[in-house]
């Protein structure tokens, strides 16, 4: 079910055209969630609307508990679906804060 979730997370950050989406699988090294879902976006809106869509993606598929944080900010907004959680950033965030090389070295 998890890599189920992830995909159709995936999916849902390519249709709104999300930049650069990448799922980390963090299993062995967290106790926290089996992925992590990181990808940009070109604007404030952009990230917003890319949030609603995961929420929606993720409402329609019946998974409860989902929580969001960064609602409001301006360079990142993240959604805990407890198995999956998902960094939506701007370009300038995402780079600064590089998630990926701190969960995946070999990114």
């Amino acid at each position: 079910m998890t890599k189920n979730l992830k995909n159709k997370i995936i999916d849902s950050l390519e249709d709104i055209k999300a930049v650069d989406p990448v799922a980390i699988d963090v299993k062995k090294i967290s106790s926290l969630t089996d992925f992590m879902v990181i990808a940009s976006g070109t604007s404030n809106r952009h990230i917003a609307a890319m949030s609603e869509s995961v929420l929606e993606g993720l409402k329609e598929n019946n998974i409860s508990g989902i929580k969001v944080e960064g609602q409001g900010g301006d360079d990142w907004l993240l959604v805990d679906a407890g198995d999956v959680i998902v960094h939506l950033m701007s370009s300038d965030a995402r780079e600064f804060y590089d998630l990926e090389s701190l969960w995946d070295p070999e990114l």
